[in-house]
């Protein structure tokens, strides 16, 4: 397990493990069963990569409206008169018409070999309203003591992204510092394996999906083949520890 600290300058950006918000942004509490609406949250792979970092929530008394009309990005936001503490106020700015910055002032200290990256967060990706921030992924070094602002993408034409208070506005995860990988395919012998574990796995689905098969009301079928691999992927790698 890793250890991640921090330091704040703004204590109700309340740093935590991204949860995922059901019934909230990532849809309603449908049960796996037929004639259901399908969720975000049903697709396990998209669960498990929503819970993987650290959100942030936007932290001031009032929302905060980002628009482009003709081309001019608007910041629509009432943050009070300067506290007069030396910083940029208000902390948001235009940067370039094409993204704005936010002033955000979060110290992410990680373990050696690490770094951190910051991201949208997953609820942009089941907003039907198209409101939530974009936040432009960046990486930074542990050795960088302190992140001074992050970069949101502005909003399309006529479009408005909303920053509301204590809604999650960007997520932050921890990946190796260097992507120290090559590319290479498959030898035959590999390839064939890989292959003879697709076969094995689309055979035997019927078996391990029995229970837990269901279509969607929009008549798209759904079965527990991921799910069920994944706890017993889970398990003997617990057991083998």
């Amino acid at each position: 397990m890793h250890t991640v600290k921090y330091r704040l300058f703004e204590p109700r950006l309340a740093p935590r493990r991204t949860k995922l918000e059901v019934p909230g942004w990532a849809g309603k509490r449908e049960p796996r069963k037929d004639g259901s609406r399908e969720y975000a949250w049903h697709c396990v792979p998209f669960s498990e990569s929503a819970r993987y970092g650290i959100e942030l929530f936007y932290p001031f008394d009032n929302e905060l409206r980002v628009s482009t009309h003709e081309g001019r990005l608007l910041l629509d936001g009432d943050f009070g008169p300067d506290p007069d503490t030396g910083l940029q106020w208000p902390p948001f700015r235009n940067f370039g018409d094409q993204f704005y910055t936010y002033q955000i002032l979060l110290d992410l200290k990680v373990e050696e070999g690490l770094a951190i990256r910051i991201e949208p967060h997953p609820r942009l990706y089941t907003d039907p309203t198209d409101t939530v921030p974009i936040a432009v992924p960046a990486l930074m070094r542990r050795w960088w003591p302190m992140m001074n602002f992050a970069v949101f993408k502005s909003p399309a034409e006529g479009r408005t992204h909303i920053f509301r208070p204590g809604e999650p506005f960007a997520q932050i995860i921890v990946i190796p510092a260097d992507s120290e990988f090559e590319l290479v395919e498959m030898g035959e012998e590999e390839a064939a394996e890989r292959e003879l574990q697709s076969r094995r796995i689309h055979e035997s689905r019927e078996t391990l999906s029995a229970d837990t098969k269901w279509t969607s009301s929009t008549n798209t079928v759904f079965d527990g083949t991921y799910r069920h691999l994944l706890s017993a992927a889970k398990a003997k790698s617990k057991k083998d520890r």
